[in-house]
């Protein structure tokens, strides 16, 4: 990185209002203060100085966050044909879980959806297609190439304040899915709550989230969710290099993350 480089933070904020898709809702997020500076206040004992720390409860699919391949099975096998009975434990998965995931560092490509329909944002149940995603690769002058990663803006971030309207997002089809999966990249973002169309059972796979399927379970590409691509997007530039590195949680499906879009200031977009 030159001093000239310039840093898109793609993560959302994290609140306990924002939105979590409804399968994790229980779960949720809090943050708790549970040492107070005026706990151990005590200047003629231990002097000035005091601490406060606190205690953080969240659901690991909430926020912007990545899927393990573990997140997801095709009747019961795991990416890769790892049976779920052979890992899967109260403690978590002994295989494919989200500590797997090593740190990404990849060439990304931005795929504005939203800006070839020509509006701020798709409406809710919009499905983005796997022709929509080839039309946004003619018209930005951008091609896919394997171990990649492909973030699709659907102008949905900026409902990231308002839960219901969020929740109701557009999303991607399965079409879009098998587009970016028989490109073969490494990991698919988007900025709305679970890559899918939200509530839409697909009619040839006979489920919900189709993209889950195909992707995670299927093709072992790793899905980012609730991205906030607003001023990367504002920036014009569809090339840059993503880093995104999981958290470490042993047995864990999934994890928070802040991924970062790195761009050189002085350079051209192709």
């Amino acid at each position: 990185m030159t001093a000239n480089t310039r840093i898109f933070d793609l993560e959302q904020p994290r609140t306990a209002d924002m939105p979590i898709h409804p399968a994790h809702q229980q779960a949720g997020y809090s943050y708790l203060l549970h040492r107070h500076h005026e706990d151990e206040y005590r200047p003629s004992e231990a002097g000035p100085r005091t601490g406060a720390a606190g205690v953080i409860i969240c659901g690991e699919h909430s926020g912007t966050h990545i899927d393990a391949l573990c997140h997801q099975s095709d009747a019961l096998i795991l990416y890769g044909g790892v049976s779920v009975g052979d890992v899967q434990t109260s403690r978590g998965f002994s295989r494919l879980a989200v500590e797997e995931i090593p740190p990404i560092v990849a060439p990304g490509i931005l795929l504005d959806v939203a800006a070839k329909e020509g509006v701020e944002s798709l409406e809710p149940g919009h499905a983005v297609t796997g022709t929509d995603l080839e039309e946004c690769c003619q018209r930005q002058g951008v091609s896919i190439e394997p171990g990649s990663v492909v973030l699709v803006r659907t102008g949905n971030a900026r409902y990231w304040d308002d839960a219901e309207r969020y929740l109701a997002g557009p999303g991607m089809d399965a079409s879009a899915s098998y587009w970016v999966a028989e490109r073969q990249v490494l990991a698919v973002g988007a900025d709305n709550m679970a890559w899918d169309v939200p509530g839409v059972k697909d009619p040839d796979l006979g489920c919900m989230l189709p993209g889950h399927l195909i992707l995670l379970a299927r093709h072992g590409i790793y899905i980012i969710e609730n991205l906030d691509l607003e001023e990367l997007a504002s920036s014009g530039r569809h090339h840059f290099d993503f880093f995104c590195a999981p958290l470490k949680f042993v047995g864990a499906t999934g994890s928070p993350v802040s991924p970062l879009a790195l761009v050189p200031e002085n350079g051209q977009d192709s």
